[in-house]
């Protein structure tokens, strides 16, 4: 029998052929070696990162390289890394931000008060290696001072990927990361080591980084403010709605979810929000939902 071949694709030189077979045992040896299951992610995501792999590592077919996952830790690694790791920066996207920190945060202290309550959850999930939790944090600091000494603040930061969490806590990122920090943002809170900045440590201790699986009921977090963005994309639509029902139920009633630009609500769940701002893709939990 001839092995099956990774072959370029006539209207795609970057993409390789990546058969099922091939794709289902590197799902059985994810979910069996590092607890990770793929399941939910699209087929043509999963291809196209393992395709990476497979130029990388100089495999001649898609057995081989399922050979080389299963017996090297190291590929396994970067196999994992290669699938969950997505490029961020601080401030990506800075109208949402700035959407945040003049209408959806002081929007969200207003109620808080008026509930007395004196403690806020916010939550960042798919956080990678950290930017967005901290250009929350930074967000705060800067413009809610007096809300910080009057609620306790917990900043959630989510991941599947232990390693890039460890990165995250570390705070230390090259200059490309910081391209879209606000004037005066990056001399105040970064310090230059070598050739990367170092992000300021009372910045660094607002945030708490914790391993968690999107599709695991036990690892969501009740929450006021939930950032969700540019993770959704690379899940089925049935797999999308899940999350989201499971974002919705997470929410404190009036709690707000954030979503990438390229994201939106599917299909029965569109009736637990309301929509504050359909530009940023920003929504609020509905006070009268059905559910």
């Amino acid at each position: 029998m001839i092995p099956p071949t990774l072959t370029k694709s006539a209207t795609d030189e970057t993409s390789l052929d990546f058969p099922d077979h091939a794709l289902a045992r590197v799902r059985d040896i994810l979910k069996a070696r590092r607890n990770f299951d793929i399941g939910s992610y699209k087929d043509k995501y999963l291809k196209r990162r393992i395709a990476i792999r497979v130029r990388a590592t100089h495999s001649a077919t898609a057995d081989a390289y399922c050979e080389l996952v299963a017996r090297n830790e190291g590929e396994l690694e970067l196999l994992v890394k290669g699938l969950t790791i997505h490029v961020s920066q601080f401030f990506r996207n800075r109208p949402t931000f700035e959407k945040l920190r003049e209408e959806v945060l002081p929007a969200l202290f207003e109620r808080l008060r008026c509930d007395g309550r004196d403690h806020v959850t916010f939550w960042s999930v798919g956080c990678a290696s950290g930017e967005e939790p901290y250009s929350l944090a930074i967000i705060l600091r800067d413009s809610f001072g007096e809300e910080l000494k009057q609620f306790k603040v917990s900043l959630v930061a989510t991941d599947i990927n232990e390693g890039i969490l460890n990165a995250a806590c570390t705070g230390a990122y090259s200059p490309e990361r910081l391209a879209e920090v606000p004037a005066g943002v990056k001399e105040r809170y970064f310090s230059p080591v070598g050739d990367r900045f170092l992000l300021a440590p009372a910045v660094r201790e607002m945030v708490e980084f914790r391993r968690s699986d999107l599709f695991n009921p036990d690892s969501s977090i009740e929450s006021d403010l939930i950032l969700c963005r540019n993770v959704l994309i690379y899940f089925e639509r049935g797999e999308q709605a899940r999350i989201l029902h499971g974002f919705a139920s997470s929410l404190r009633t009036g709690g707000v979810l954030v979503l990438g630009k390229a994201e939106t609500l599917v299909g029965e769940v569109r009736q637990r929000f309301t929509t504050l701002c359909p530009v940023e893709r920003i929504y609020q939990k509905s006070r009268f939902s059905v559910y």
